[in-house]
């Protein structure tokens, strides 16, 4: 049984830092996918799984009961799901996965009872993680060309 010990609170700065890293690695991770053409959805709908899975995993190893591991199974299933539905169907799919990961990051594992094993590192970031991640996938399905930064002026 899981007990409700949080971590103390981010300051303002921390939780910024935490939202900068989680944009940065975002958007290096969704350059890395579509520089991979052949791969790209199945390297974007993979990661998707592992980040269900990291929760899943962050439960066992504090000694969650099964009840709350098959919660967390359950969005494995979910995200999961939505990413297969994707390699053989639109990426909307695999967007709207990625826009909809921030409510298990944040409702249920950052200020909900997933807390108590769920670190600040790995929630945070996340959250704006995959919303870089969805925007990007959303911008490429609408036939976008990926944003290129500006050096110089």
């Amino acid at each position: 049984m899981l007990t409700a010990q949080f971590a103390p609170p981010l300051t303002t700065r921390e939780f910024g830092a935490l939202l900068r890293a989680g944009v940065i690695l975002g958007g290096l991770f969704v350059a890395l996918a579509y520089a991979v053409p052949r791969h790209t959805r199945r390297i974007l709908a993979g990661v998707l799984v592992v980040a269900a899975l990291v929760y899943v995993a962050f439960a066992a190893l504090a000694g969650a009961s099964p009840r709350w591991l098959l919660l967390e199974l359950l969005g494995v299933g979910v995200y999961g799901g939505l990413a297969l539905r994707s390699l053989r169907g639109s990426m909307w799919w695999l967007a709207a996965a990625w826009a909809l990961h921030p409510v298990w990051d944040v409702a249920l594992h950052y200020a909900g009872p997933g807390g108590a094993f769920a670190p600040t590192w790995w929630t945070v970031p996340c959250l704006s993680w995959d919303l870089v991640t969805a925007g990007w996938i959303a911008w490429r399905t609408i036939g976008k060309p990926a944003p290129v930064a500006r050096v110089g002026g």
